[in-house]
């Protein structure tokens, strides 16, 4: 059994798009819940969700879960209902990429390195033993209250988006969940029994990971990924312990070690290195980040030479510098000025 791979987020603390809540103000509203209701306490309103590019916290989505569990909960596998209306382009760009990916072995890579596009709580692992792919569902680090139907609706949005991505159903060859079993459980919500009270959420098909995807093209996804980096880039910097150090290091411009950075924010290195590598970046990505900014709004002022800049941003002479500005920008800092 080898493992495939794992996301490069360990938390569901994730910002993400409004896809997700909107699937469920529809599901909502087609079992008599009234919009408002299932919005209440998440500080979302309907024509904030509606913006094309409208984004929320991982706590407003799970403020609206709690209120469809506490409003539908009665219903007999409620998560499954809900995971079943999740469809490649309920994703928006991370979906349309994996569909673009050229191989089964492709798109679960792209899935796993962009993880935080999705709407996902649980965390998966994924294993492949022969044509076997095993994927786990780590729960532990979700809240209890609303546990169950969280890994039943990403177990079944996983298994749905899957079979769309291969445009032909999937058979599942077991699966395992770790809750009690629920009343009235429908049996066909999987094409098996699932055996509960499991050790893990675990759950396994056979697929051989070189078949290709329909709808592969290396030229498409390599567009995609380029839309997607940028916006785990800006996701990513703005929340959390990447926000703290972003902006710790714009407050002394650029010019600082990630010792000095750790000490400022009273953790040891070896903490805030980890704590990043947990956030899906690195101390080296948000410093780069933080200098190509700086370094354009320093040399649009016109007032500072590029000796100068490179100085100022820490850089021990020009030369590194512009090889930098070149991996930014693709240009000289010189022509960059001049265009």
């Amino acid at each position: 059994m080898v493992e495939l791979g794992r996301p490069v987020v360990a938390e569901w603390t994730f910002p993400r798009a409004a896809g997700s809540v909107l699937l469920m103000i529809r599901f909502a509203e087609e079992h008599g819940v009234a919009p408002a209701d299932l919005l209440r306490g998440s500080a979302l309103t309907e024509s904030g969700l509606a913006r094309p590019d409208a984004q929320l916290e991982a706590h407003q989505e799970l403020a609206v879960v709690r209120n469809l569990v506490r409003l539908l909960g009665r219903r007999p596998a409620l998560g499954v209902e809900v995971g079943f209306r999740y469809r490649v382009t309920t994703f928006g760009i991370f979906g349309f990429a994996c569909v673009s990916s050229p191989t089964v072995r492709d798109m679960i890579a792209f899935a796993l390195r962009y993880w935080d596009l999705s709407f996902a709580f649980c965390i998966p692992v994924v294993h492949v033993d022969g044509d076997e792919i095993r994927w786990e569902l780590r729960d532990d680090r979700v809240p209890a209250d609303v546990r169950a139907f969280l890994v039943q609706r990403d177990m079944s949005a996983m298994y749905k988006v899957m079979a769309d991505l291969l445009s032909e159903p999937i058979r599942l060859r077991w699966l395992d969940l770790r809750f009690p079993e629920p009343p009235d459980w429908p049996d066909d919500a999987f094409g098996l029994h699932p055996t509960f009270d499991a050790p893990a959420n675990l759950a396994a098909v056979d697929l051989n990971l070189d078949q290709p995807l329909p709808q592969g093209d290396e030229h498409t996804v390599a567009l995609c990924e380029a839309q997607c980096r940028d916006l785990v880039a800006r996701n990513r910097a703005r929340t959390g312990i990447a926000r703290e150090v972003r902006d710790r290091l714009i407050k002394v411009g650029g010019a600082a070690t990630m010792d000095e950075v750790a000490h400022a924010l009273a953790v040891s290195p070896r903490t805030l290195r980890r704590k990043l590598d947990d956030a899906g970046t690195s101390y080296r990505a948000l410093l780069d980040e933080v200098r190509e900014t700086l370094a354009e709004e320093m040399l649009a002022t016109g007032a500072l030479s590029v000796h100068d800049v490179a100085l100022r941003l820490g850089y021990a002479e020009a030369s590194s510098f512009i090889y930098a500005f070149k991996r930014w920008k693709g240009t000289t800092p010189a022509a960059f000025l001049r265009r």
